[in-house]
């Protein structure tokens, strides 16, 4: 330590004397030195001489010079007569507020703020740095209407109390929704307090309660920007701006206004629908576009005006969700068969009587629920009870016709436009469907057995015309039979006129027998080719008609053999004479049976010449019967 003082006594020397001058400039002069960076505060104790000793009630803040906290603060500087004894200086920092803060100021004294009021008046006080002007100039104490903005203030801080808060930023595509914490109540009948102007956007807020803004909803929004909005003032609500797409327009509702005349004059009786500004549905509705609005106080009702189409269908909906409630509609046919169909239904609302449909049913899902809804449901279900399920089925064209005429009626009353109706899928019941794939098929079968049976026909008239084809050869050789048949009975007929007619009718005969037997076997030909089930039939009846004809045939033969034989043995009595005849024929019969009645020797028992003539005579008989029976034979 002697060390120390020893080397560095010459410090001290200078040091302590700058000490004891500072402290006794102090205490013998009251001199005060305030840094460039603060400010002093100033407690006076008590008072020397004057009547104002004390504070009045209620007041912590001296503006005449009584003792306690004064208003009056130091700047950065010099000053005298400030005596410890009297006064006690704090040295405070100045009150900085950064960028993109505000100051909330809340002031300990002051007048009393007014019954019903939540915020203290602006007064003027150089931005609270002067607290006399403040007291002096009638500022309340508590909450204050007016802020600093960013910078640097010497506050005095034993009477303001500075609170930071971020600025107020509304952002691209948002709207700041306005409630104020103080003003005038609300009108009665009213949710939002009327339109105020000239408060920069809710900035100076004293200026809005000067110009009677309400408490409360306001009906102005706030667009994107930065604002300095005093938090304990004003609260602010971003929310999106309301977004009308393309194919839209939105029908304006507003909550707010006064009561509007309707304009849409004695026609129209389902609701108010008024000019803009006022409350009810307004009669020019917004087009696509963004536009800024209050949702508490304006209600944007999105109405499509291009074609839209609402399925009643379980497994189907349209992206506008309109038809998400409906399903698949069931019926109950004539003969009390339940089955389902699907109908689509395509609408269309024209941009100017949007207002019209809102006003009548206050949104479209309305307008789905209470019109559509039931009108199209109970339509099917009455045009089914009065069709049985087949007739339904087969009149599906013609019903969906009846159903888009009747729908449009019932919509034109509505102010919507019934573009066109659908019937979808039909689904009756399983054991109907059933009864009826089977018909069907039995339908097909039967076609296909008709068109079997026609290529059987076809094939049968083919293989006759073949069978004819091919027996046409047999033909020609019967034909040239016939022919040679009817030369030698001509020729028979010149040599005997009863054998010719005789072998004519027989040839004739034969040739026409040949004939149905020929056609007889084209026939049974045919009716082998037919199906199982025809071919006995065709092979009895041709065997029947063959065996008649032959039967036919040998009965014609029978009897053109035995005219010609008749005309014959005429012929040879008309001859011969009838006993001559007679002995010819006995002796005719003998010889075809080759019985021997003449010995081929005869003895002569008698007179000589006599038994050589009868001998000759016999065995000239005998050469003439064997000659007849080798004719016969041949």
């Amino acid at each position: 330590m002697s060390n120390f003082l020893s080397n560095y006594w010459w410090i001290l020397a200078i040091v302590l004397p700058l000490i004891f001058s500072k402290f006794i400039l102090r205490v013998l002069f009251g001199m005060v030195i305030v840094p460039e960076n603060r400010i002093g505060l100033v407690t006076k104790k008590f008072v020397l001489f004057g009547s104002e000793k004390s504070l009045p009630d209620g007041r912590i803040i001296a503006t005449k010079g009584e003792a306690g906290f004064q208003a009056k603060t130091l700047a950065p500087g010099l000053y005298w007569m400030m005596w410890p004894w009297q006064y006690s200086i704090d040295m405070a920092a100045f009150t900085i507020i950064p960028e993109g803060k505000i100051g909330l100021v809340l002031s300990k004294d002051g007048a009393e703020i007014p019954t019903g009021r939540i915020l203290a008046q602006k007064v003027a006080s150089d931005n609270f740095q002067d607290a006399t002007m403040f007291l002096d100039n009638g500022g309340q104490k508590g909450r204050q209407s007016a802020f600093i903005t960013t910078g640097s203030y010497r506050i005095n801080t034993y009477l303001f109390e500075v609170v930071m808060t971020d600025q107020i930023v509304i952002h691209e595509n948002m709207v700041g929704i306005v409630t104020a914490m103080d003003g005038e109540p609300i009108p009665i009948g009213q949710i939002a307090g009327k339109f105020v102007d000239n408060h920069n956007n809710f900035q100076d807020f004293d200026q809005f309660l000067k110009n009677g803004g309400n408490r409360g909803l306001q009906p102005q929004v706030m667009l994107a920007g930065s604002y300095y909005i005093n938090a304990w003032a004003v609260q602010i609500e971003e929310t999106p701006m309301t977004d009308v797409p393309i194919g839209y327009v939105g029908v304006v509702i507003s909550y707010i206004g006064e009561d509007g005349k309707d304009v849409t004059g004695d026609s129209f009786k389902h609701g108010n629908i008024v000019s803009k500004g006022q409350r009810g549905v307004w009669m020019e509705p917004f087009g696509p576009g963004k536009y800024a609005l209050n949702k508490y106080t304006t209600k944007l009702e999105p109405v499509p005006t291009t074609n839209l189409v609402l399925n009643w269908a379980n497994a189907r909906s349209e992206s506008h969700n309109l038809d998400k409630n409906l399903s698949t509609i069931t019926v109950r046919s004539k003969d009390g068969f339940p089955f389902n169909l699907d109908v689509a239904q395509i609408i269309h609302v024209p941009a100017n009587e949007a207002p019209k449909v809102i006003a009548r049913f206050g949104s479209m899902s309305n307008l789905v629920s209470q019109v559509l809804e039931p009108t199209i449901g109970n339509y099917f279900r009455n045009s089914a009870q009065d069709s049985d399920v087949i007739s339904f089925l087969s009149t599906r064209k013609e019903r969906q016709e009846s159903a888009k005429n009747h729908i449009k009626i019932v919509l034109d009353e509505y102010n919507v436009n019934a573009v066109d109706t659908l019937i979808g899928d039909i689904v009756p019941p399983d054991s109907l469907m059933k009864t009826l794939t089977d018909r069907k098929i039995a339908e097909e079968e039967q076609k296909t057995y008709q068109t079997q049976k026609m290529a059987q026909e076809q094939r049968q008239g083919m293989e006759k015309e073949t069978a004819i084809a091919d027996m046409q050869k047999e033909i020609v050789k019967a034909s040239q039979s016939v022919e040679i048949a009817q030369r030698t009975a001509d020729a028979t007929v010149k040599k005997a006129e009863g054998d010719a007619t005789s072998l004519k009718l027989n040839v004739n005969a034969e040739a026409e027998a040949t004939k149905m037997r020929a056609n007889a076997e084209a026939e049974a030909t045919k009716a082998r080719a037919a199906a199982q089930a025809e071919a006995t039939k065709l092979n009895a009846s041709a065997e029947a008609e063959k065996i008649s004809k032959t039967g036919i045939a040998e009965a014609e033969k029978i009897m053109a053999i035995g005219k010609s034989t008749a005309e014959a043995y005429e012929l040879q009595v008309k001859a011969m004479g009838g006993d001559n005849f007679t002995k010819y024929k006995i002796t005719e019969e003998i010889g075809k049976g080759n019985i021997k009645i003449i010995p081929d020797l005869i003895v002569n028992g008698g007179n000589g010449t006599e038994g050589s003539l009868n001998g000759l005579m016999g065995l000239q008989l005998l050469e003439m019967i064997q000659k007849k029976a080798k004719d016969n034979e041949a």
